[in-house]
Formats: C-alpha cells, sequence, structure tokens
C-alpha cells in the first residue's frame, strides 16, 4: 500500500514512537515506496497505567505495508530501542534486522526468551558497513552514550543525506572507542538535507561529564568506605557495571549480584567480552555471608525505586540473602528519570530507617552521568552537519521545542523545522519540509501475556477500582415466574465496610427490590437494559449518600437455566 500524501520526489519521515515522550522509540523513514525502520523500544509505565507492564508501539501501519519494509535498524541496545522487537516480530514480517555489537548479542536473548520461532537474520553491521537497497545507501557512524556499539544511521538518497543520531553525547575522554568526528564532518561537508537528532537533554546547559571520570569517582569513593557496599545502577549501563566491577577489584572486593536484568547484562556482558571479570570475583547470592563485610559489593537493579526490584527488597527488609545493617553504604549510581524520584525517595527513606549511609549523585560523590548530549553538545552535532532541515527527536514536547530552537541558534531557518507528534508525517524534497497528514499510531499496552487487550477503558476502570472501589449487586431471579427468588445480595470492595454500613446497604438493597419488581411488570425482560437501568439508579444513589463513584457491577442470574 502506497503512502498516498507523499508526493512521488519526496522522502516521508515520521515517528509511531519516541515524539512527545522519552521511550518507545520507533522512527520510519519512507524512501522510493520502501520503508526503513530505525529501533523498535518499549516504554515503562508511569502510576497512572496500572498493571500495565510495558507500552509498546502501535504497529498497525507497518503491518498494512510489511511488503515494502526492507528491513530495522538498531541505534544500540537499551530496552527504549530494542524493548518491542519480540512484539513487532509477532505481528510484521521484517526481512532483516541490521544492528551491530552487544545489540546483537541483546536482541537475540531477547527474541529466545519470547520464544520467537521464526527469527529474521540478523546482520552485524561494522562502523564500515555499507547496505544499498536501489538509489538509496544506509551507512552508519560511532558515537558514545552510556553502552557500547552506538551508532548514528546515514541514509544517502537521491533527495540528500539523512542522518538519524540515535541516543548520542560528546565524550572526549570515553570508556569504549571515540565517536567518529571525523565522518561526521565529512557528511556535514557533502551536505545533509535531514538531521533527525536526540532531544533528552536539550534543556540543559551544564557539562556532563565523562564516563571515565564516574569511573575515577567510583572507583575513590570505593577505597574511602569500610563497610559493605551496596551499589544500584541501570542494568543496561554496562560501562558503570564494568567500573564498578573495576573499583571492586582494586579494592580487592568480591561481587554478589541480585536482579534478573542485572544478572542477564552480565551474563552477555562477559560472554561477548564486553565485561572483564577475573575469575572468582562474582560469588552466588548464597555465600554473601561467607565473607566480610568490608570484602563484599552487592551490585543490584533497583536504582528507580522499582517495587519489585533488589534493592527495594532490601531496603523494605524481605531480600531472600541480603539484610542491610549499620555500617552499610549504600550508592545510587543514577539519576531519576522524570516521574521515578517518589520512588526512589520512598526507597531512601527506608534505607535510613535501617541506619544504613546513603550515597547518591551530588556535589559531593559523582556517582553518575548522563549519556544524553547537553545543549552545547546538540549545538556541536548541529554544526558539524549544518543541516538543511531539522526535525528533533528522542523528547518530550518542551525538549523538542528547545532543541528547535538551539537548531535555529546555529543557522537552521525556522521554517525548515517541524516539530512533529507521533503518527505526524513530515515529507521532505530538495526545496521544502512539509507537513503531510497521519499515519495510525497510538500506544499499545503489555499486561503480562496480553498485547492490546487492555485499552484505555479497562486503564479507566483500573482507576476507578484504585480510587472509589467496587460495589456490586448479585440479584437471583426466574424469568418464567418475573420474580426475585432472593434478596439482591450487596457486595463491597474497597468502597465501604460492610459490617457497620447496614443501614446503607439495606436501604440500596430495597431499591433495588423495587426497581426489579417494576421491571418484572413489563411484557419482556431485557437483561442488559436492566443493568444499565441498575447502574444508572445505583451511581446516583450512591453518589447522593457518600458523595463517592464507585465501580458498579449488576449481576443478573437467572435461576431457570
Amino acid at each position: 500500500m502506497k503512502n498516498k500524501i507523499l508526493n512521488p520526489e519526496e522522502i516521508g519521515f515520521f515517528a509511531l514512537g519516541g515524539l512527545g515522550e522519552v521511550g518507545k522509540n520507533m522512527y520510519v523513514y519512507e524512501i522510493e515506496r520502501k520503508i526503513f525502520i530505525i529501533d523498535s523500544g518499549i516504554l515503562f509505565p508511569d502510576d497512572q497505567l496500572l498493571g500495565i507492564d510495558y507500552v509498546i508501539p502501535d504497529f498497525t501501519y507497518l503491518q498494512e505495508n510489511q511488503d515494502r519494509i526492507v528491513g530495522l535498524f538498531i541505534t544500540h541496545a537499551h530496552e527504549d530501542h530494542i524493548g518491542s522487537i519480540p512484539y513487532l516480530l509477532k505481528q510484521v514480517s521484517i526481512p532483516k534486522i541490521y544492528a551491530s555489537g552487544i545489540a546483537v548479542d541483546f536482541i537475540l536473548h531477547k527474541l529466545n526468551e519470547h520464544k520467537i520461532k521464526k527469527i529474521p537474520r540478523i546482520e552485524n553491521f561494522k562502523n564500515s558497513s555499507k547496505f544499498i537497497f536501489g538509489d538509496t545507501k544506509v551507512s552508519f557512524i560511532r558515537l558514545t552514550h552510556s553502552i557500547p556499539d552506538m551508532f548514528g544511521i546515514v541514509i544517502k538518497t537521491s533527495v540528500g543525506n539523512i542522518f538519524h543520531t540515535g541516543d548520542f553525547k560528546v565524550d572526549f575522554t570515553p570508556v569504549g572507542p571515540p565517536a567518529e568526528f571525523h565522518k561526521l564532518t565529512k557528511l556535514g561537508q557533502e551536505g545533509v538535507i535531514l538531521l533527525c537528532s536526540d532531544s533528552t537533554n536539550a534543556e540543559r546547559d551544564k557539562p556532563i561529564q565523562s564516563e571515565s571520570i564516574i569511573g575515577e569517582s567510583i572507583n575513590e569513593l570505593f577505597s574511602k568506605i569500610d563497610g559493605r557496599i551496596i551499589i544500584a545502577t541501570f542494568a543496561s549501563n554496562l560501562y558503570r557495571i564494568q567500573q564498578i566491577i573495576e573499583a571492586s577489584v582494586k579494592n580487592k572486593r568480591k561481587i554478589a549480584v541480585f536482579g534478573r536484568s542485572m544478572e542477564r547484562t552480565i551474563d552477555i556482558g562477559i560472554n561477548s567480552g564486553y565485561i572483564k571479570v577475573p575469575k572468582g570475583t562474582i560469588i552466588k547470592g548464597d555465600q554473601v555471608d561467607q565473607h566480610k563485610l568490608n570484602e563484599m559489593t552487592i551490585l543490584v537493579t533497583g536504582s528507580q525505586g522499582e517495587p519489585l526490584a533488589a534493592l527495594s527488597r532490601i531496603a523494605s527488609n524481605n531480600h531472600r540473602y541480603i539484610k542491610a545493617i549499620k555500617g552499610d553504604t549504600v550508592v545510587f549510581s543514577s539519576s531519576p528519570i522524570p516521574g521515578n524520584q517518589e520512588g526512589v525517595n520512598k526507597t531512601i527513606n527506608k534505607l535510613y530507617k535501617l541506619d544504613v549511609d546513603v550515597i547518591t549523585h551530588g556535589p559531593i560523590a559523582d556517582t553518575h552521568t548522563s549519556g544524553h548530549g547537553n545543549q552545547s553538545d546538540l549545538k556541536l552535532m548541529l554544526s558539524f552537519l549544518k543541516p538543511k532541515f531539522f526535525i528533533p527527536v528522542h523528547g518530550e514536547h518542551r525538549m523538542q521545542r528547545y532543541h528547535r530552537d538551539l537548531a535555529i541558534q546555529c543557522g537552521v531557518k525556522k521554517q525548515n523545522t517541524l516539530l512533529l507528534d507521533n503518527g505526524e508525517v513530515a515529507a521532505v524534497s530538495k526545496d521544502k519540509i512539509r507537513f503531510a497528514g497521519k499515519v495510525p499510531s497510538g500506544e499499545v499496552y503489555i499486561d503480562g501475556t496480553g498485547i492490546g487487550d487492555i485499552g484505555s477503558k479497562v486503564i479507566k476502570e483500573r482507576k476507578l477500582l484504585s480510587e472509589e472501589g467496587l460495589f456490586s449487586v448479585i440479584i437471583s431471579y426466574s424469568k418464567e415466574k418475573k420474580m426475585l427468588l432472593n434478596k439482591p445480595t450487596i457486595i463491597s470492595r474497597g468502597f465501604i465496610y460492610m459490617k457497620g454500613n447496614e443501614e446503607i446497604t439495606s436501604k440500596l438493597s430495597n431499591n433495588i427490590e423495587q426497581l426489579m419488581q417494576k421491571e418484572f411488570s413489563a411484557k419482556t425482560i431485557n437483561e442488559n437494559l436492566i443493568k444499565n437501568q441498575i447502574i444508572t439508579t445505583l451511581n446516583k444513589q450512591i453518589y447522593d449518600i457518600t458523595l463517592r463513584k464507585p465501580l458498579v457491577i449488576p449481576i443478573l442470574i437467572n435461576l431457570d437455566q
């Protein structure tokens, strides 16, 4: 199916995730009727999405146009860029996945975990790799981030060169290989028609420290701590995990790892050679008590205050192996993601109650640095490439707006920039960028094994249940005799306590009984109509009595059946 909103000479760009949000990254370029997909990530739900495990993009457009897809190109191995690949492959035919280094290992592990039977060929590209699709050529430029093998993607087309940065920051003393600034300079000299660039830290003007400085800071911190160290960081931050291992080895500490995602990352990192750890350094959880406190590092998940993560269970004093004691030092080698501050604060307060020391990133100790570039880094990218057209991606709306303003400061004409939402299509020609229309987009909720079977109405009901509770009335009747067989039974959960509120429940039960008697006088009994009338009646009466609106569920049981 051809995208009818594009003219023949135009390139299309849109996002199915990643605009107006930090996460769920999925970007689509349409070039000469071919579809190039960049990244396929997940979004971790906020407190409003009750019971939801993950949020993924809506793949409807890709399903309808899968015959035009040439491949899925992966910038790096973070969950917000690869997390939805298993769900994508269950719904859309992807001919090939292009990924590099550690990203290949993570993707294969993820597909095996989801028991994906038909895995497309995975092309493990290098920084020198080039792939040709008709008149379109795809190549890669190594950039620096908080995980190895982060690549920006160059798409050379008949309209001009496109550069998609992926996540990046400018780090002149990185832990891993340096960014290929010479390639960026050369690409800028050739000319860039369109730049789509990471906006996560577009509001931040303060310097972002190098990963190598954080490694030195962690080592110095470890050398000054006498007792046991419990350190939490992002499981996806391989560089930080390696730095913690190195600091532990230098200070003659054994390491115990807790948290499934952390264990998985370390296994993949060791097998692929990205994490190097001397034999015997990592011990099993049940061996922790066999070592002196000042000889132990406990590496855990839970840096964002996740309720079920290892650190949260330690803070709640219900971890299977680790009991926090006076003299322990808990180090947060992370910063709270927006929206997670409350959860992190709760964990910290619980830890202080257990009389342990807590160190967070700040003026006293450098325990974390961002993997996303600040305003200077973003300006440097714009100066290297000098794009004609610019679209800020990967970020909330305010971040995109800040980034657009930075581009204008760097010489991009305002009329040559576009601020987009997910699903909105930009059409790019040699002389013009325009808003072309929309494609289907949205959020799909993952709840347990269910994909997309939880909609906004269910979320609304869950929210109502959590705030107002449940009020149910069970009605046993005979349809043939047109009579109640029992007095309506009231059940309340999370609304009112039944004992002590007999007067209210009895009154409501009597009212329903009267309503049913009235319905029995009709020629035919319509159960759906009766249920709607009960809901309407109870909603009004309950609100008049309690000023609350619980979820009302009538259950009609025809005992003739």
